[in-house]
């Protein structure tokens, strides 16, 4: 009887031969497709120039023309001064500020003088000198910092652990800064100082912010009150500590007993009115503080200065405007004249 022969078993093993071609001409497709990038960039980098080689002499008496044209126009333009200013809102007043900027802004934007002239109490000539208003916030990371943590000790424990710093900072609202710098730019080097008392009253004279500050000031001295009242009263309370002190001192003298355990209780009486004095001290100099930045409902922590400082800058020069406009335009219409050309000899192809 015969016997079969054992069928070969397919091999299992991987061809690492293939395999290590497999990846080779994967790595060649990838390195192909980066130098195809590579070529497509720069071949359009070769275009463009070829492009400025072809319309050089048009862009050169374009941007020349335009020189001279920005030249003439800084020649004869009003010298423009800026004025700064920065100040601190007190009682949720800084929406009502930029409100109020706003407003004169585009006043100022529409020239009307008139409006101006009124809102100021200044004359309509010296109103048609101011151009533009501007107010943003001013503040940096550690002020950011000290903003985060007043709101927070403002919240019960709960709430506390549920901020994050790093969130509050990254949603920080302008509006929440402590400090704003107001801008003025008039052709008036000194006009911004004239109008400074009718910006800062037209914050103050507002109802509501009246309101605001009458009651806090109120607050401010009802505490002050209560902070010396508890101070004179913990003065009293030493001064008949050191009376029942010295007397049983005058007993110890006479008598061998002593109560060590009195002793200390009084010790920790003393001690605690000690550090109970410093802290009343310390919230009352807290208190004045906050009678100091809450004095006025819009804080002047920098005037306008008697003169603006003259606004400079090249980007802001006709020299720069007129020219860059011009040679933008003149690329556009050679451009579009360009690809029409290449669309109709395509078509005919």
């Amino acid at each position: 009887m015969s016997k079969e022969l054992p069928q070969p078993q397919p091999s299992e093993e991987v061809d690492l031969g293939q395999l290590f071609k497999l990846i080779g001409k994967a790595f060649d497709r990838f390195f192909r497709f980066i130098a195809s990038i590579f070529i497509g960039i720069f071949r359009f980098i070769i275009l463009f120039l070829l492009f400025l080689q072809k319309h050089f002499i048009k862009f050169a008496i374009v941007g020349v023309v335009g020189l001279a044209i920005g030249i003439y126009l800084d020649l004869n333009k009003e010298t423009s001064y800026i004025s700064s200013m920065v100040v601190e809102p007190n009682f949720n007043s800084v929406q009502q500020l930029y409100n109020n900027i706003g407003f004169y802004n585009e006043l100022a934007s529409a020239q009307d003088s008139t409006a101006l002239a009124d809102a100021f109490n200044i004359s309509k000539k010296e109103a048609a000198s101011i151009k533009e208003f501007r107010v943003e916030s001013y503040s940096d990371e550690n002020q950011k910092i000290q903003l985060f943590d007043k709101f927070v000790t403002s919240l019960d424990t709960t709430t506390q652990k549920t901020l994050d710093m790093k969130s509050y900072l990254k949603n920080f609202n302008s509006l929440d800064a402590r400090f704003h710098t107001i801008a003025v730019t008039a052709t008036n080097n000194n006009i911004a100082k004239k109008i400074q008392p009718s910006i800062i009253s037209s914050i103050s004279r507002n109802e509501y912010f009246s309101l605001q500050k009458n009651i806090s000031d109120i607050n401010i001295e009802l505490q002050d009150s209560i902070y010396k009242k508890q101070i004179n009263e913990i003065d009293s309370l030493q001064l008949l500590y050191k009376r029942v002190m010295l007397k049983e001192a005058d007993r110890s003298i006479d008598g061998t007993n002593i109560n060590l355990g009195e002793n200390g209780t009084k010790d920790n009486k003393e001690l605690s009115l000690i550090n109970k004095m410093d802290e009343l001290k310390s919230s009352l100099v807290r208190l004045n503080e906050e009678r100091a930045n809450k004095s006025s409902i819009l804080n002047v922590i920098s005037d306008f200065p008697r003169k603006g400082v003259k606004v400079k800058g090249i980007l802001k020069s006709y020299k720069f405007l007129i020219p860059s406009i011009l040679l933008g335009l003149t690329f556009l219409v050679l451009l579009l004249i360009s690809l029409n050309t290449y669309l109709k000899n395509y078509k005919k192809e």
